[in-house]
This record gives structure tokens, sequence and C-alpha cells, in this order.
């Protein structure tokens, strides 16, 4: 049973996300909070495998709720739910430790699928926010490529690319000729290498390295 807490300030949109989880066998609503100091709260008392957390909340907001989540010593996973068009704050969410973003016009299948995404130790990106934060490097002049690729064999710096392109295990192995156990050893190490938790933070660190600009071949 995966146990999840949902952070927002609106009461109808905690119930609505209720009703769509409740009907899942494998997944169980723990608690529920208005605000990011109320989730953390609700986070302390009831131990979640995953939250999903709302940006734009009264008192404390979902950005300073997720970097107080990712310093607990057993944190859960994060999930944003966000609305595409009026939040800023989408970049400084990835930095600040969470694993999932979705847009809350999501369709309830895609939302029950992220949770059991991350609860696994996986990272999952809407298309949109992806598209999204891929932009907010185009604002930025390229960098110096860091030491840190010097770690990494040739393989593992292709597998790197594909990894910020936003591409699975399967399409990796597709793309390379590679099999999937070998693909998913690749991944570790370069995860392991670049000291980077999971995929969304390979995917900033690929733009940030300079390793991927927009514009690149096969890139939105």
């Amino acid at each position: 049973m995966i146990r999840v807490a949902i952070a927002d300030d609106q009461a109808m949109i905690r119930a609505g996300l209720r009703m769509v989880l409740e009907t899942e066998p494998d997944l169980s609503v723990v608690g529920e909070a208005c605000d990011g100091a109320d989730a953390l709260a609700v986070v302390q008392r009831t131990s979640p495998d995953v939250v999903l957390l709302d940006i734009a909340m009264p008192r404390m907001d979902g950005l300073a709720a997720a970097r107080r989540l990712a310093a607990l010593p057993d944190p859960p996973r994060v999930i944003v739910l966000t609305t595409f068009d009026s939040d800023e704050n989408l970049y400084a969410a990835l930095r600040a430790g969470a694993s999932g973003f979705l847009l809350k016009v999501s369709p309830p299948e895609h939302l029950v699928t992220a949770i059991r995404v991350v609860a696994a130790g996986a990272s999952i990106l809407d298309p949109a926010v992806t598209t999204r934060v891929i932009a907010a490097f185009t604002r930025q002049p390229a960098p110096a490529p860091p030491a840190a690729l010097d770690l990494l064999t040739p393989r593992e710096l292709e597998v790197l690319g594909l990894l910020g392109r936003g591409l699975s295990n399967v399409e990796i192995a597709a793309r390379l000729g590679l099999g999937d156990a070998t693909v998913k050893t690749h991944v570790a190490r370069v995860l392991m290498k670049l000291e980077l938790r999971d995929r969304v933070q390979a995917i900033i660190w690929s733009y940030e390295s300079g390793v991927l600009r927009v514009g690149d071949a096969g890139l939105p």
C-alpha cells in the first residue's frame, strides 16, 4: 500500500484528489494539509510515502515545504501539482527536491501512474513541464563544461544526453542498441558519478552543465 498525503489550499481540489486515489486498491490517503506548514505537520504525523504538493499556498508555500521535506532524515517523495500558466517557480521546485511534476489538468490516470512511479524511487515530469524547464535555459549563456564530465565514459555521456532529453530506459536502449539491463546499469553509474538523486536532477544537470542546449538535434 502506498501512503499518500495531499497538500493544497483549495478544499475542492483536495476532495477531488482523494476521490481519485481512493478508487485505487494500492493507494491510501493518510492525511490532508491546507498549506506548507500544515503539510510538514501531516508528514511528521502520518509518514506518507508520497506527498502531493501545491506550490501556491498561504503561510508556507510549496517551495519552502519541499525544501523542508527534502531535509528530513527519511523524506517522502514529492509530486508537485501545478497550474502551468501561473506557476513561475517550477525550476526552483526541481532544485528543492521534488521527484514528480504534473499539471492540474492532467488526466487522473496520469496522477495515479506518477504516484506509483515516484513511490518506486523513480521520477516523472509532465511533458509540458519538461518543455518549460528546458525553455528556462534558453535565457542562460552556455556554461563551461564541468570537471565532473571527465568522470563519464563516452557511452555514459551518451546516456546522460538522452536522459536529459527525457527518454526512458526502454527508449534509450532502443536508440543505442543496448539491452534494458545494460542501460539501467549505465543510468545508475551516471547518477552515482555526478552525485545526482534521480532522473529529474539529471535533466537539470544536463542543461546547467551545457551538455545539452535547446536546438540540439532532436530537442524540443
